[in-house]
């Protein structure tokens, strides 16, 4: 009873997670109301307290994506504290081989205590602060990035920014590229949290390329074109095109005759690319990944404009499952974005110590061969179970290759094709069956009914356990109609039944 109460708050909190934004706003007004009239006898004008940055609320926490974060921590799923607690399955982080991590250190004891042939340098380090990185770990770091791109492309250290983490980088390129009020176009779906990382501190203003399920979810020419039209009708300035590739929420990359597409639109229309591939080494399976350097080298096009427009953001989150290190990166052939850049990463530096360790970690060339192949390998069995559980409850997904996730298809669970209806079956999955799964209204998706599901983030109990609860989940549905079809069947016969009885009883001149 009591966790049918506790549901039931929760589901009154999501409902009104939505409306926090008001609430906000009038705590701000009569925070500065209040403040005014204590000061009022002194006749000093009223003055706003805190910034509009600080009082506005286009942070996009009251996402959908972000509240069944909050659902999710007021429940978590333990296997022996609290085994019916929600499982998160909202959260992309990779922990399929922190083992292999945990091996390397355990062999090379001298990285994780700061040590560089037997001699502490620990002073070294906890001095260090030049914001333009260590030199070791920019070239362990370029290196890495080549081999996960099987060498075809290659990378300079001078050309890269340290950051913390590609929020920081993604932000940080908005500062450089646009001015607030200025536009990018994304295409959809796109990961929840490009709301927060490009939009909240720059002023830069998102226009959706409207992406179909019909052809994957693939990128055309007339969205492109019609994406930027609908930036001018709302007298935005389009600076910019920003991809995902592998793609999150979708998990495929990108076909080459898309990033052509897209290199031939940046080039007719004079903006900039910026190719987030901070999932490049979680591909595991055909086609492989191909990274937009490796196009722009294909085309030639290092001696023309386009090359210094197009920019790649990459972290260590994904592809080595280290968000917790804030390792991101942003590589740039123009000289002024990458010195900008540098000046503005002193607002969100890579640790010195962090450093250190990764350029040791990096460098080892048999490690991070056999961990790139390793993880992938890891990565397809995990997604092969996924797929697998969600085929047994009676649901699709789009085919994917790459990623920490799933694009699911639940469209047959919806009570009708609404945004609406999708909601009531997120709440029903969070709250009834205990998974929190992300929405796809909360990527934008245009097409009601998609949900993006992680599973590298659990155990393969939990992942098996998931699906069992998913599957008990769809087959109570199917009951619930096939019981609500009989019934209606029932009352329909009988409504013919009891109109045929009354016509015959009837005498002639009635009928």
């Amino acid at each position: 009873m009591l966790k049918r109460e506790n549901q039931e708050c929760g589901r009154h909190g999501l409902d009104i997670g939505l409306k926090r934004q008001e609430a906000h706003r009038t705590l701000v007004w009569n925070h500065g109301l209040s403040s005014s009239l204590a000061i009022g006898v002194h006749k000093i004008p009223k003055m706003r307290l805190l910034s509009r940055k600080a009082t506005c609320n286009t942070h996009g926490q009251d996402s959908s994506y972000f509240l069944g974060w909050e659902e999710y921590e007021k429940n978590p799923y333990d296997e022996i504290k609290n085994p019916t607690g929600i499982i998160q399955m909202g959260l992309a982080e990779n922990q399929l081989s922190f083992d292999l991590l945990e091996s390397w250190l355990a062999n090379n004891p001298d990285a994780a205590v700061f040590k560089k042939d037997g001699q502490s340098i620990f002073r070294e380090l906890a001095l260090f602060q030049d914001y333009h990185g260590l030199p070791a770990f920019k070239k362990a770091l370029v290196d890495f990035m080549a081999e996960i791109r099987g060498n075809r492309v290659t990378f300079d250290q001078n050309k890269i920014v340290l950051t913390a983490g590609a929020t920081s980088a993604n932000e940080t390129l908005m500062f450089c590229l646009a001015e607030p009020g200025e536009a990018f176009l994304l295409p959809t779906p796109y990961y929840p949290g490009f709301d927060r990382d490009l939009k909240w501190r720059t002023g830069v203003e998102i226009v959706p390329i409207q992406c179909a399920s019909s052809n994957g979810f693939q990128i055309t020419a007339p969205a492109l074109e019609e994406a930027y039209l609908e930036a001018q009708r709302r007298n935005l300035r389009v600076k910019g095109v920003l991809v995902t590739n592998p793609s999150n929420p979708l998990g495929t990359t990108m076909s080459r005759s898309e990033l052509n597409l897209l290199v031939n639109f940046i080039t007719a229309k004079g903006i900039h690319l910026i190719s987030d591939e901070i999932y490049s080494g979680t591909v595991f399976s055909s086609p492989g990944f191909i990274s937009i350097m490796e196009v722009l080298k294909d085309r030639k096009c290092e001696n023309t404009e386009v090359w210094k427009r197009v920019h790649i953001v990459y972290s260590l989150s994904k592809d080595l499952g280290l968000p917790g290190f804030r390792v991101g990166a942003i590589y740039s052939n123009d000289e002024m974005v990458v010195s900008a850049a540098t000046k503005m990463s002193s607002f969100g530096l890579v640790s010195s110590q962090t450093q250190y360790l990764l350029s040791a970690l990096l460098s080892d060339n048999k490690f991070t061969k056999n961990y790139i192949s390793e993880n992938q390998r890891r990565l397809k069995q995990r997604q092969k179970l996924l797929v697998k559980g969600l085929e047994k409850a009676g649901i699709s997904c789009l085919k994917s290759n790459a990623g920490l996730f799933c694009w699911v298809n639940m469209k047959h669970l919806l009570r009708s094709n609404t945004f609406e209806a999708e909601m009531e079956l997120w709440k029903k999955i969070v709250y009834d069956v205990n998974l929190n799964i992300s929405p796809g209204s909360s990527c934008h998706c245009t097409e009601p009914g998609w949900f993006r599901v992680c599973f590298a983030n659990m155990s393969e109990e939990t992942l098996k356990l998931a699906m069992d609860r998913l599957k008990s989940f769809v087959d109570s549905i199917s009951k619930t109609t096939s019981h609500q079809m009989v019934k209606n069947s029932r009352k329909k016969y009988l409504t013919k039944w009891v109109f045929r009885l009354s016509f015959h009883d009837r005498g002639p001149k009635e009928r």
